[in-house]
């Protein structure tokens, strides 16, 4: 009796194993799972305002990076190497603006919310203390990025139109523009390239940053 409730256990076990085994042969694939969810999320959002839900769509930086593992080698060379071809340099050359308003810049966090009334870049603050430090004469900025104090200076930057500063110029315009040229996986926003900021508001943070007499290179 008990050899008997012993083979009967045993085909249960099996029973049991093999349909658990088909169960999982049946479930959806990860892409499948990833299409479902994208589904999900679109159908929460609506277009309110200036806040439209293409702001969901993704380029092919953000897709590789929003994974649970990080771009191969190879993607994240393209992935730079398409941000660097994305770069417009400044107008007429003209890298340096107003460090005055590009502090002010910096401090403002405001823009890009469904209640604003227009997209127009200009009306948007670039929230820099967000992620960084800058002046010292700030006693809130966060650490996400690194402290930008003497940004200018510790890169040997003592006058922005020397030839010999070039260098840094192209690298902090193309930063500001697309940092995503630099590093595949930036949290940095691309100021120029989504249109956050324009050209000028651009330069008035090149200053903040690199012109000798703002207080940052002091």
């Amino acid at each position: 009796m008990r050899r008997h409730h012993a083979l009967i256990a045993t085909a249960v076990s099996a029973a049991a194993a093999t349909g658990l085994l088909a169960g999982c042969a049946s479930l959806p694939s990860a892409a499948a799972l990833d299409a479902q969810a994208l589904a999900m999320i679109r159908a929460s959002f609506r277009d309110q305002g200036i806040a439209t839900v293409d702001r969901l769509n993704q380029d092919l930086g953000q897709q590789a990076c929003s994974g649970d593992q990080p771009p191969s080698d190879d993607l994240a060379r393209k992935i730079e190497a398409e941000a660097l071809a994305s770069i417009r340099p400044p107008t007429a050359g003209q890298y340096l603006g107003d460090w005055r308003e590009g502090e002010k810049l910096a401090q403002n966090g405001r823009g890009m919310t469904w209640t604003d009334s227009s997209a127009a870049p200009s009306a948007n603050g670039a929230q820099c203390y967000n992620c960084h430090q800058i002046g010292k004469q700030e006693i809130s900025f966060g650490t996400i990025g690194p402290s930008l104090y003497n940004y200018g200076k510790l890169r040997g930057v003592t006058d922005p139109a020397d030839p010999a500063a070039a260098p840094v110029m192209q690298y902090t315009w193309g930063k500001l523009w697309n940092s995503k040229a630099y590093a595949a996986c930036s949290n940095m926003p691309r100021f120029g390239h989504a249109g956050l900021l324009d050209e000028a508001q651009l330069r008035h943070l090149m200053a903040l940053l690199l012109d000798p007499k703002s207080p940052v290179n002091q």
